[in-house]
């Protein structure tokens, strides 16, 4: 089920990651507001992780939590990677690169990085979010029984 939580959560959050893509390499953003987006990159990253840790079945563990985490920021940084390289391709092809710096140099460390980075704080907000809610304490009272608005009635809830 920890595959299925971060393929959930990772192909949610890749909407949102492209979002800011987009914004990143296709507007002309300078300045201040590049590394407000990078940081905005990396939060964006600890949800998607949080939200593979909100989609595991309770129990939660923090290990089943970072695990999840980590599928989600893959499969996020993974497809964001090539979707960003692609861009950053058609750039350079364009002559729209940046002034004495080569840039051939960074398209595949980006990628690199960006797995990294998106698989790591990923796994960070998975454990933590499951630390935090370890028995899936988003049940609600549904006709006055228990049950979890992400799976449905709960195991300890009699449905007649």
């Amino acid at each position: 089920m920890i595959g299925k939580a971060g393929i959930k959560a990772g192909l949610i959050g890749l909407v949102i990651l492209l979002i800011v893509t987009a914004l990143n390499n296709l507007l002309p953003i300078s300045g201040i507001l590049v590394y407000v987006l990078c940081g905005v990159s990396i939060m964006v990253y600890v949800g998607i992780g949080a939200l593979a840790g909100l989609f595991l079945i309770p129990p939660r563990t923090p290990g089943k939590g970072a695990g999840a985490g980590a599928i989600a920021g893959l499969i996020g940084s993974g497809i964001n990677g090539v979707v960003s390289f692609i861009i950053k391709i058609i750039r350079l092809s364009r002559g729209l690169d940046m002034a004495g710096v080569n840039p051939q140099v960074f398209l595949l460390l980006g990628i690199v990085c960006g797995l990294a980075v998106g698989a790591g704080a990923a796994a960070v907000g998975g454990a933590i979010l499951a630390a935090i809610k370890p028995d899936g304490s988003c049940q609600e009272l549904v006709l006055g029984r228990p049950f979890c608005c992400l799976t449905g009635p709960t195991s300890h809830s009699v449905w007649t």
